[in-house]
């Protein structure tokens, strides 16, 4: 009986997923032994016209990892989606945009211009940019197109489940590899990761610390203040995502001594994982002047960075109003 096909793939992602598919140590051994993994770019040699040439859906899984910002990396969507049963998006960028969706901040003409000319350690006296076509000694060799905005993997192509974290860890990769080898996909859920009410919180050791009513007179970052390493983030002044985000790490950052930064995403219940910390802690401010609420304000230097570190290009926001949709 033949083994069943896999594919992995990134786009617009840092290689952090890549590295957790190897941190499942000997354990990957025994999914190589169960697949036939037909493409990973980053580890082993396959060709884009294979795929092409394969059947529609003789792939039974895909998980690919990365936000789409590149026609061909939505082009390669597209390709196996096509190709693939299952679709899965794969780590926080391919499921919300992640890191690279905060660039929906600026026009892409902005960021040329910085990361070519105007950046400290950029020397480019003749200002060379990369060209999508060029002519080279009759040749015309061409690169990918960059999209004006960054998009998550389901705005581009049907999802069919989503495994969270930047990077997801070793053992709900495991969990979801299992799943999918034993057909035990969920069937109601299609985040492979605990959805519960009290969300990230709940695995955290600090919880029983969490105050009923806070009231913020201040915002520190982590670096500006010795911390209480037993106390709750949040009454310690210092913003913590864990009451917006999904469970499933078990609150690695939070046991790391840093406060959650969101990388699982929403729980079901939340539309917009920024949003609903913003909301929570602005009306839990303790100064009503307006004054005075700006100077509190002003301890989060970077608010997007902050609150939709990795959720910007999913959420209602989405991207700066003047860039085009895509």
């Amino acid at each position: 009986m033949p083994k069943p096909k896999i594919a992995f793939y990134w786009c617009a992602s840092c290689g952090g997923c890549e590295e957790t598919v190897v941190d499942l140590a000997e354990d990957i051994l025994g999914v190589v032994e169960k697949v036939d993994i037909v493409l990973w770019p980053v580890a082993m040699d396959f060709k884009y016209k294979d795929i092409e040439a394969m059947p529609d859906k003789s792939i039974v899984a895909t998980l690919l990892n990365g936000a789409i910002r590149s026609t061909e990396q939505e082009e390669m969507a597209h390709l196996l989606r096509r190709k693939s049963q299952y679709l899965i998006a794969y780590g926080a960028c391919a499921q919300l945009g992640g890191i690279p969706g905060l660039a929906n901040q600026f026009p892409l003409e902005q960021i040329f211009q910085f990361n070519y000319e105007g950046a400290p350690t950029m020397a480019n006296a003749q200002k060379t940019r990369p060209q999508v076509t060029t002519d080279d000694q009759g040749r015309t060799p061409t690169l990918p197109a960059m999209h004006h905005v960054v998009r998550s993997l389901d705005q581009v192509v049907e999802v069919d489940y989503y495994v969270p974290g930047c990077p997801p860890t070793p053992k709900l990769t495991r969990q979801a590899v299992t799943a999918l080898l034993e057909n035990r996909l969920p069937p109601n859920s299609p985040v492979i990761s605990p959805d519960i009410a009290l969300a990230l919180c709940d695995e955290c050791p600090r919880k029983a610390t969490k105050p009923a009513n806070i009231a913020f007179t201040e915002f520190k970052r982590p670096h500006q203040a010795l911390m209480d390493p037993n106390l709750c983030f949040l009454a310690q002044g210092v913003v913590c995502l864990g009451p917006a985000t999904r469970s499933g790490c078990n609150a690695a950052c939070t046991v790391g001594g840093m406060p959650c930064t969101g990388c699982f995403g929403p729980t079901s219940r939340v539309r917009d994982q920024g949003l609903k910390i913003l909301s929570s802690i602005c009306s839990n401010i303790a100064p009503k002047e307006e004054g005075e609420i700006e100077k509190v304000i002003e301890g989060i230097p970077d608010p997007v960075g902050t609150f939709y570190r990795y959720g910007l290009a999913k959420s209602l926001l989405r991207r700066k109003a003047t860039l085009p949709s895509k």
